[in-house]
């Protein structure tokens, strides 16, 4: 018995194309969850500090929301195997740097202080203490006016998990070149700090 296949799928019957603004938007808001993850972010709003791999659970949750309901929206569109594979990579960038970072606040106990005085123009020091088994680390982050930091400014090692910003030994100056400002961090007779100590604080922006 001879068979004979079926009409072929016509152009018309094809799922629509994707439109490029959803593609491009979706995309980068999962760029933007990806990068707040690994870059060591920063954002402070009206004095909470949000950790960077906060700021990236939302983002991305956002991203999966808007991403859903535009599909519900539109219909199931086509989209390119490279733009498939491109936000997957995305998502998975994310939720990895999201964990990472989660878990590392978690298991270093850390603790995150705004610091004052602030500087010219606004700039805020944010710190960052750690304490896991016997040793103590802290890092600083410029905050400029527009509320968040990319990176910290620097970084200190203090013995036996001492805490000099919560213990509040530690001195904070503004007014170097260009409104810089300065953070030193000192330890105790029993536990010194052991690495770094002093920072020099730059907002730019």
């Amino acid at each position: 018995m001879t068979t004979y296949p079926g009409p072929a799928r016509t152009l018309s019957q094809q799922p629509p194309a994707a439109p490029a603004a959803v593609t491009v938007a979706s995309t980068g808001a999962l760029a933007l969850a990806a990068a707040a993850s690994w870059t060591g972010l920063v954002l402070l709003v009206r004095g909470h500090v949000i950790p960077g791999w906060a700021v990236s659970a939302v983002l991305l949750a956002a991203a999966l929301v808007f991403r859903r309901g535009l599909t519900r929206a539109t219909g199931r569109a086509r989209r390119g195997p490279w733009i498939r594979r491109t936000q997957r990579l995305l998502i998975l960038a994310a939720v990895l740097g999201t964990v990472w970072g989660a878990a590392d606040d978690v298991l270093s106990d850390a603790r995150y202080h705004v610091i004052g005085p602030p500087g010219p123009g606004g700039c805020t020091a944010v710190v960052r203490e750690t304490s896991f088994l016997v040793i103590g680390g802290g890092e600083v982050y410029a905050v400029g006016r527009s509320g968040w930091a990319v990176g910290a400014s620097g970084s200190w090692r203090v013995d036996d998990g001492y805490r000099p910003v919560a213990s509040g030994t530690y001195t904070l100056r503004w007014g170097g070149p260009g409104d810089d400002g300065t953070l030193a961090v000192t330890g105790t007779r029993t536990d010194p700090v052991l690495g770094g100590g002093l920072t020099e604080l730059d907002c730019g922006w």
